[in-house]
């Protein structure tokens, strides 16, 4: 995306900085000619409309460059800061928080500054300062409804969908066509299972020819489809009629992919499911990947966890969900904390940022894995008291919090030191299903690996592999639980979740489809309802076009 400054912010900046002459700020600007050089006082509003210019034009590290220029003379320059933090994001969000906290700190009455802080920590999963931000933010300029949209969809990822609903109908108020507002209503409703409502909305947007594309694919996974629906048709003519951009083809492709494999068309549907993958370039560097699963099998070996034996935090309350997505991982948490001593905090990135902090990144360097062997134990307990406490947010006094992460299985190693007495459940799937899911789903940021059926293949076999090797130096700690043998034996399997967590038996668990809140996954409909057989063996009905998935799994694959 070259525009990395929010719509609503390149408004203002334009008042803020800009001559009054100059006309709305456009993204995809030609290639600006270099910068005259200047003498001692120079011109900072200058620089930093040159600076967006290159940013608009993707020259990041030139238009970085520019920003730090006017920081060295003027360190608490806060536009200079703003702006490298919008440059900052989706490369690097933790300096991009850095960068927009100094400037919300120099500026605190700014409404954009407020915004856009209020959406870094919404995108890191920090959800009470991205609350208080976006509070702020809709405080200093009530008719901002891309503050109110984030508002909302803050208070849907904390587990508050009530409390979001009135915020979206107040930017409803405001704007009824702004493309955030009905499309962002309706998935709140859908979080909260009240799909006719939600329903209405999508219809009503795609009537009104706002978001069609992403209207239509949330529209068609509200529900099974056993007859096929007018939405079908309506779906293939917008592919007919060639989408305007690649998101609207990938959407298009998806929702039709996702009602023909409802009907049983599957030769069909997998042709759109493949088509769409054309429309979103996604590169996963399957070798580089492999060389960290190394790095991090050498790194994390029984003799490191005997050094660091006692480290960390005794506490029993962490509950980590975890395997590939798609694997069960949903329908495990639904079960768990239906247990009245159990809590959901959802899909927490908390871990991940830490993992981050220790250098336990993808980029191998001499620096990989040396926080972590030289990590003591008062480091160790800190660490963990950090992750406990994003945790207690979610509920004071719960026995058990489940943390459902699904790439949480990547840091095994690291969950063993600071966490020892932490329940970990590993979710497991038929290989073929569980990767035919993934592929079939829009699973977006680092889901890369579901770029093609070969790298999504392999990628699971690294999964596999790593797996394996925490089980080896972890023996006892991580419960295999087995999608299948939730479907052939509910109770007994639940009976065995709940047993691994430490809890007494609730038969609430065997009715975890009546729980009320929010589902933030994609699998909405499915956990709300009793369990379903269909999904077993599922990928059988897609064998002859998904032979580059089977041969990539070797021996991995249940054929």
């Amino acid at each position: 995306m070259n525009n990395r400054l929010p719509p609503a912010w390149s408004r203002h900046l334009k008042v803020q900085i800009l001559p009054k002459k100059a006309g709305p700020m456009k993204t995809g600007l030609p290639t600006p000619s270099p910068m005259p050089k200047m003498s001692g006082a120079q011109d900072d509003d200058t620089l930093l409309r040159r600076a967006i210019e290159l940013q608009r034009a993707n020259r990041l590290p030139e238009a970085e460059e520019l920003c730090h220029r006017i920081l060295t003379r003027k360190p608490n320059h806060a536009l200079a800061l703003y702006v490298l933090g919008t440059i900052g994001l989706n490369f690097d969000d933790e300096l991009a928080l850095e960068y927009l906290s100094q400037a919300c700190s120099e500026m605190p009455g700014n409404p954009y500054f407020q915004f856009t802080l209020g959406e870094c920590y919404l995108k890191l999963g920090d959800y009470l300062p991205a609350i208080a931000h976006l509070q702020r933010a809709c405080e200093l300029k009530p008719d901002m409804v891309e503050a109110l949209c984030a508002l909302g969809r803050a208070y849907v990822d904390f587990d508050k969908g009530e409390m979001a609903l009135p915020v979206y109908q107040k930017a409803l108020e405001l704007n009824r066509d702004h493309p955030l507002v009905r499309i962002g209503l309706a998935r709140i409703l859908i979080d909260l299972g009240r799909m006719e409502e939600a329903t209405a909305y999508l219809e009503e947007t795609i009537a009104r020819r706002e978001n069609v594309s992403a209207a239509y694919m949330a529209l068609v996974n509200i529900r099974r489809f056993s007859t096929a629906p007018p939405e079908l048709d309506s779906i293939l003519t917008e592919l007919s009629n060639s989408p305007n951009s690649a998101d609207e083809a990938y959407n298009l492709h998806q929702a039709a992919g996702k009602v023909l494999n409802d009907l049983e068309r599957y030769d069909e549907a997998i042709e759109h499911y493949l088509k769409a993958k054309e429309f979103r370039a996604q590169t996963c560097d399957i070798e580089s990947y492999r060389r960290w699963v190394d790095s991090m099998i050498a790194l994390f070996d029984t003799e490191l966890l005997a050094t660091k034996a006692g480290y960390g935090d005794p506490s029993e309350v962490p509950v980590f969900v975890l395997g590939m997505p798609r694997s069960g991982t949903t329908l495990t948490e639904q079960i768990c904390s239906s247990h009245p001593d159990v809590h959901s905090a959802g899909e927490l990135t908390k871990l991940g940022r830490i993992a981050v902090s220790t250098n336990l990144k993808m980029e191998l360097g001499p620096a990989f894995g040396q926080m972590v062997k030289l990590m003591t134990a008062e480091r160790s307990q800190i660490f963990a008291e950090e992750y406990l406490s994003n945790l207690r947010i979610y509920s004071p006094l719960a026995s058990r919090i489940v943390d459902k992460m699904p790439h949480n299985f990547e840091i095994i190693g690291l969950i063993g030191i600071l966490f020892p007495n932490a329940r970990i459940i590993h979710c497991r799937r038929s290989p073929i299903d569980s990767c035919l899911s993934c592929f079939v789903s829009s699973l977006k940021g680092t889901h890369t690996y579901t770029s093609d059926l070969t790298t999504l293949g392999l990628y699971y076999r690294e999964y596999h592999r790593l797996m394996c090797h925490w089980k080896s130096i972890m023996p006892g700690r991580i419960f295999d639980n087995s999608y299948e043998d939730l479907i052939v034996d509910q109770e007994g399997q639940s009976r065995r979740l709940i047993n691994h967590l430490g809890l007494a038996w609730d038969n609430a668990c065997l009715r975890f489809f009546e729980k009320e809140g929010s589902v933030k996954t994609l699998s909405h409909w499915q956990v709300r309802q009793p369990i379903y057989s269909s999904s077993v063996k599922r990928w059988k009905n897609y064998e002859g076009k998904i032979q580059p998935l089977i041969e990539a799994l070797g021996d991995l694959a249940d054929v």
